[in-house]
């Protein structure tokens, strides 16, 4: 479930013309790029809380074109396009249209009735990215019982924390990136149970979310990877910057190394060192095997 119906007023310069999930980075809106990474983890059902400037997310979906980010054969005079792949033939997507100036917590209620038979669904606000392993999240979910999870990530601003006497003396400052501050990134896992835990016209992470922690019903997972959000003018021109140097680490479809069980992604030199010790260890087993088999048969008489 994804959140599309924000005015996105800190990000002006776009979104007073197209709503913010379909500000671009590289070929795409950052809303096919969230649902690319949910995409390439197996979940590609997906419903669509729309808002502000709804008619926008529906045509460009209706009028998707699989060419501007995947390779393809162009040939003969009637150019015939003959795809080398493809983004979203075995996407499902639905479209809701939860209203232009209701709260994330209001366009889930929205959604409850298409979520009838799901016991546990993703959401998301989509102006985020991260290169987090979404299964390791869904894991902590299920392991603690919780009916919601999310991630929480350390800001990327560069403001300081303040200390301060009551006198107005400062005893303390310090970046925010050295403090032990940690925020909500907004990739959650939910339970259907959750909406028993909210009111009409509540917002998500506000009362129903205080309730869960009285309840001990809340969880988060700490990710110290890549996360950017999208909030500002500054934040989309550092990521199209990034785009721009092939430096897109939250294209897991892309960039995924292979991981270890824990999730974390192994370096190629590390992955090179593995995979000859693998086969060092093959080929012991393989020659104490035929050494085996060669040795003389031992008789008893």
């Amino acid at each position: 479930m994804l959140f599309c119906g924000g005015m996105g007023m800190r990000l002006r310069e776009y979104s007073e013309s197209i709503p913010k999930p379909m500000v671009d980075i590289g070929y795409r809106p950052v809303l096919w790029h969230v649902m690319k990474y949910y995409a390439h983890f197996g979940h590609k059902d997906f419903i669509l809380c729309l808002g502000w400037k709804a008619d926008v997310i529906k045509q460009y979906f209706l009028e998707y074109d699989e060419c501007a980010s995947n390779d393809f054969v162009l040939s003969g005079d009637d150019k015939s396009v003959d795809l080398l792949a493809s983004d979203i033939h075995d996407w499902r997507i639905t479209f809701v249209d939860t209203g232009a100036t209701k709260c994330i917590g209001e366009r889930l209620k929205a959604v409850e009735p298409y979520l009838e038979g799901e016991q546990t669904f993703l959401a998301n606000y989509t102006d985020g990215l991260c290169d987090v392993h979404l299964p390791n999240l869904i894991d902590l979910h299920e392991r603690r019982n919780s009916v919601a999870t999310f991630l929480s990530v350390q800001p990327t601003q560069s403001f300081h924390t303040v200390v301060t006497e009551p006198e107005g003396s400062v005893s303390r400052i310090d970046s925010v990136k050295d403090s032990d501050l940690w925020i909500n990134a907004g990739f959650f896992v939910l339970d259907q149970s959750v909406f028993s835990y909210m009111r009409n016209g509540e917002e998500l992470v506000e009362q129903p979310f205080r309730r869960l922690i009285e309840a001990e019903k809340l969880s988060s997972l700490r990710h110290e990877g890549f996360f950017a959000c999208m909030d500002t003018f500054k934040e989309k021109q550092l990521l199209d910057d990034m785009y721009a140097r092939s430096e897109t680490p939250w294209e897991l479809w892309k960039n995924e190394s292979r991981r270890t069980d824990s999730g974390a992604v192994e370096e190629p030199e590390d992955r090179l060192a593995r995979d000859v010790s693998e086969l060092a260890d093959e080929v012991g087993q393989r020659v104490g095997l035929n050494e085996v088999n060669s040795a003389p048969s031992l008789q008893t008489t």
